[in-house]
This record gives C-alpha cells, sequence and structure tokens, in this order.
C-alpha cells in the first residue's frame, strides 16, 4: 500500500540532475514482511548530498539500513543502503530512532537461510535488487508521531512487538504502531533503566521465562517438595540446562534465584582452567546452584554425583531440561532427568542431531518439547508485553542483571566492514559477550 505524498521540485530538493522525483512511503522489507514503512528517495538522489545531514532539506531525515538480497554469510552479502525518510507521516505511523539492537544467533540463521522463519525480500527500500532487513530486538526513540496514533508520544521508548522487525537500521518509519511497538515503562517510564538492557529484553530473558514457567510448575514442585521433605528439604525445585553461559542461560539462572530455584547449568570448558573457574563463579555469583562443564557433565561420574551430591539420594526430582545445545550434551540431559520429566529444546548449537529415544519415552515417561519463542509470542501477545514489564521491573531494581556486551558503535561515519564484521562475528568462538550495535550520531 504505498502512499505517494507528492512531487516535490528538483530545486526543492537540490538535485541537479533534469528531472523531477517522487518521494514515496513505502513498506520496507523485513525478516517477516511485517508492515514497517520506510520512505525514500530514489537512490539516484543520495549522490546528491556529499556529506550527511541529520535533518535533510524540508524536513527529510537520512538513514542507514544493513540489508540483504541473497542468502550466505553476513560478510558475503550484508551491505549498508542510505535511504531519506519523508517528514509526512500516515496516520496511525510514527518515526523511529535506534538507540541499541543486539545480534542474536537467530538473526545469523535467518541471513544464511537456516533459520525456521524465511525473510521477504522486497523492493520497496530502494536497493538495487530486492531486499530485506536483518534484525528481530532492539530498543527506539519515538522520534514523531502521526496522527490517530493512540499511546505513543515523542521521546517514548520502544521495542517491536514481534520478530523480523529489522532492527538493523538507524530509523524506521512504522505504520500501526501501536499495534506493531511496545510502548517501554509504563507510568515509570524509562526511569531506571539503560537503552541497552531494553534492547536485549524481549528475546533471551523472555524465553528464559515461558520455559520455565510453562513446561512444568517447578514453584509447585518446590512446595511439595518441603512439604514432602520437611526439615529434611534443602531448597526448591531443581532444573538443568546446558549452554549456561548464554543469553537464555544467564537469564533462567536468575530467574530460578527469584522464584527460589535450584539449577545444575552446563558450559564449555575455557582456554585455561583458570578461565573455566571464574565462569563458574561468575554464574554462582548470578544465582547458579551448581556449574559443571561439558566433560564433567558427559562424564560416567555424573549420574552418582547427582544423585548423591545435590539431590539427596535422588528424593529431589529434576523434572525440567533446558537445551540449546543437541547432540550428546542432549542425550545426557536425558540420562539426567528424573521420570516424568520434560525436556525443552529452543537450540542446536552443536549442529549434531539427536534421535528421540525411545527407552526413556516409555519407561521414564519423558516429555520431549520444542520451543521457538516468536510462535508463542503470535500465540499470547499480551503475555508476551506482560513478560516484558515483569523482567523490567526486575532490572530497574537492581534484581536482573543483563548478559555481557561487546558494543559495536553505530555513527553515521561507520563502515559497512565494522558492521558486516560484528555480525559475522555472532556465531565464531568464544566470546566475552553478546554483540550490540549503540547507536551513536545518527
Amino acid at each position: 500500500m504505498a502512499s505517494v505524498l507528492g512531487r516535490p521540485s528538483p530545486l526543492r530538493l537540490g538535485l541537479v540532475a533534469r528531472r523531477t522525483t517522487t518521494t514515496t512511503n513505502t513498506i520496507a522489507a523485513t525478516a517477516s514482511g511485517s508492515r514497517v514503512l520506510s520512505p525514500f528517495l530514489p537512490s539516484s538522489t543520495h549522490n546528491c548530498y556529499p556529506r550527511r545531514y541529520k535533518s535533510g532539506p524540508y524536513g527529510y531525515t537520512l538513514a542507514k539500513t544493513l540489508v540483504f538480497s541473497r542468502f550466505g554469510e553476513p560478510k558475503d552479502v550484508l551491505s549498508l543502503h542510505t535511504h531519506s525518510i519523508s517528514p509526512t507521516l500516515p496516520d496511525g505511523a510514527v518515526l523511529l530512532r535506534a538507540l541499541a539492537a543486539p545480534v542474536n544467533p537467530a538473526d545469523v540463521n535467518t541471513i544464511q537461510g537456516t533459520y525456521g522463519a524465511k525473510p521477504s525480500f522486497s523492493p520497496l527500500l530502494g536497493t538495487p535488487e530486492p531486499a530485506a532487513v536483518p534484525g528481530n530486538e532492539g530498543c527506539f526513540e519515538v522520534v514523531s508521531v502521526g496522527a490517530q496514533t493512540p499511546g505513543l508520544a515523542r521521546g517514548d521508548w520502544v521495542i517491536p512487538a514481534t520478530s523480523g522487525f529489522g532492527t538493523f537500521r538507524t530509523h524506521a518509519l512504522v505504520e500501526d504502531a501501536a499495534r506493531q511497538l511496545i510502548r517501554i515503562g509504563g507510568e515509570k517510564g524509562t526511569e531506571g533503566l539503560s537503552a541497552k538492557q531494553v534492547a536485549t529484553v524481549s528475546v533471551n530473558p523472555c524465553s528464559a521465562y515461558r520455559m520455565l514457567k510453562d513446561y512444568v510448575d517447578l514453584v509447585d514442585l518446590s512446595v511439595k517438595s518441603f512439604a514432602r521433605g520437611g526439615d529434611g528439604a534443602t531448597g526448591g525445585a531443581w532444573f538443568l540446562q546446558n549452554g549456561a553461559n548464554s543469553g537464555v542461560g544467564r537469564s533462567a539462572i536468575q530467574l530460578g534465584r527469584l522464584w527460589g530455584l535450584r539449577s545444575i547449568n552446563v558450559i564449555r570448558e575455557r582456554a585455561t582452567p583458570e578461565e573455566t573457574e571464574a565462569l563458574k563463579k561468575e554464574l554462582q555469583e548470578l544465582g547458579a546452584t551448581v556449574v559443571v562443564t561439558e566433560d564433567e557433565f558427559l562424564d560416567r561420574s555424573f549420574s552418582a554425583r547427582l544423585k548423591e551430591e545435590w539431590t539427596r539420594g535422588g528424593r529431589e526430582p529434576v523434572l525440567l531440561g533446558l537445551n540449546c545445545v543437541g547432540g550428546k550434551s542432549a542425550s545426557a540431559m536425558v540420562k539426567a532427568l528424573s521420570p516424568g520429566g520434560c525436556m525443552v529444546t529452543y537450540g542446536g548449537m552443536s549442529r549434531q542431531s539427536f534421535p528421540f529415544p525411545t527407552g526413556p519415552q516409555i519407561f521414564k515417561r519423558l516429555r520431549f518439547e520444542g520451543f521457538w519463542l516468536s510462535e508463542w509470542a503470535k500465540e499470547h501477545p499480551t503475555e508476551k508485553r506482560n513478560t516484558i514489564n515483569e523482567i523490567l521491573e526486575h532490572m530497574r531494581n537492581g534484581r536482573f542483571k543483563e548478559a555481557p556486551f561487546q558494543e559495536v558503535e553505530w555513527g553515521w561515519d561507520t563502515e559497512e566492514k565494522v558492521l558486516k564484521d560484528a555480525v559475522q562475528g555472532t556465531l565464531e568462538g568464544f566470546r566475552s559477550g553478546k554483540g550490540i550495535f549503540v547507536f551513536g550520531d545518527t
């Protein structure tokens, strides 16, 4: 649904070419094909502006966007596209300025073409070929508001309500903003929150929250454990997870602590024993009850340790396992779960297959579930908003820490290669923190 806003003269736009151009509000390509407006001037006019203006002639906003027109490695297929956004907003639309946007593994998988949801490539951004904008998560500031846009005002912070928004961009014009965006903070606004916290709340913390809540009632198990064990009960219900140093893993540790749960956390060994011990200590300080390496987890002695060291001879069951690794680690998790337990898989970082074992399904009555936040959010939009607000309140009060970051500054003069390398590096080896674009002078 393109909305033609007029035909400004070449003089008014500062054009040197002897021809007229039209300025059009168009719906931008996003990873899911969602309706994000991105008005632009045809790319042939861009060279008329040798340097960047925060506000172009007659109120036009210049913007930069990472785009891709085919699947492949980010370093090979991403490019930085410049376009201009009209000052005239349609009814129900808002103009946004990006503050921060993390790079998640799912973003890289989407670019590679291996993710569950495939993007729609569209010509409406004015790119040489139809393109999509990567990025599912980010924090934006409302710059201006169109008519008939309830609940949003200039200066508000917002995040995308659904995945596939396309957050790797400096600005966006969003149609149907009241439905497409979640305003942050309620009556308290953004007090006590940073843009980086807000930008990273909707994927990993939400995933951890829902998986801990929706598959096994661990709080009820905790109550029953105390009732059954009397003075011998040593704590709340147990859950087990691999990939414990990930964003989801760290979130699960902290939420478990807040809810009185205990956790057994599996991590990969670091380059040195000292680094491994430092990571174990860091996770324990977040609230982890037990932290073991993959080697310890896969060792034959783990079952005995689980029974004798942590679960009072097996009287305290482990009924929930969170799996993001697959392969041998997932097989070990099946062995560790107690009868009647449930393993929830939300990733496969090892890229190793995991066959569903027949014996444990029959004789241990185990359940195997898959969790995909994008689909859950489509079915439960109100619950997603409530989950985000609860986690942000924990952040505001200092009860929940965001995962470590590797900040990548995105200013107007930031080179394309810097941005592409930040995306490419997300799945490569050990990292001190998640990559996150922090937008400066844009």
